[in-house]
């Protein structure tokens, strides 16, 4: 069984969103999928509430009580999807659990700095586990200044990043049918796939 934790202390840069996409993409390879919510707010476990029968299924599990991951028989693929403020022994809990790490990233000053200490504790507890660590940045605007400090910020971290994910009302609309990417007709999310290209590849290496 692969766990993938999504992760980063500041609230609102895109774990449920992230999080979501990664498990509609697992289940539409066939994968038998649990997305573990431990977020306080629960978005993960609201939009499965919205996932229509006929998608393919995606099993939920509410973790924001500290309770042990008993996924059920046959589960192939954890996605874990981590709350704000995630630091300390909580982190360590967490990256026990975890063979995958993904940290999204939006291009805002403050989610730099939250992300510039989180990514120091990691690296430091990363060294004893060995954990493949990728960034995604999220919403991203390439033709804008924030963009480009991104870029800057991620150059030195040291990680790869995987992808940077355009802003777009598709994850919107999409999420509010409990939907992903990969639960419609390519032709209508075409450039959105054509971003998650590297990111699919990543999580199936």
């Amino acid at each position: 069984m692969t766990v993938i934790v999504v992760a980063n202390p500041k609230g609102g840069v895109g774990k449920s969103t992230l999080s979501t996409q990664v498990a509609g993409y697992l289940a539409r390879r066939g994968h038998t999928v649990l997305l573990g919510d431990s977020d306080r707010q629960q978005s993960a476990s609201r939009w499965l509430a919205l996932r229509p029968k006929q998608a393919r299924p995606i099993v939920t599990w509410d973790a924001s009580h500290g309770d042990s991951l008993k996924p059920p028989p046959g589960t192939t693929h954890v996605v874990l999807d981590t709350p704000a403020g995630l630091h300390g022994r909580d982190l360590k809990e967490v990256l026990k659990r975890a063979d995958k790490l993904l940290i999204p990233l939006q291009p805002s000053v403050f989610d730099i700095m939250a992300t510039q200490d989180f990514v120091a504790e990691l690296q430091e507890r990363r060294r004893s586990v060995g954990l493949p660590i990728g960034v995604v940045g999220m919403r991203v605007d390439a033709r804008t200044h924030s963009a480009e400090k991104l870029r800057s910020f991620v150059e030195g971290l040291e990680l790869p990043v995987l992808a940077y994910l355009r802003d777009t009302q598709n994850y919107i609309h999409l999420a509010g049918q409990g939907l992903t990417l990969f639960d419609v007709a390519p032709g209508r999310v075409q450039r959105d796939l054509e971003q998650w290209l590297p990111i699919c590849r990543w999580l199936e290496h």
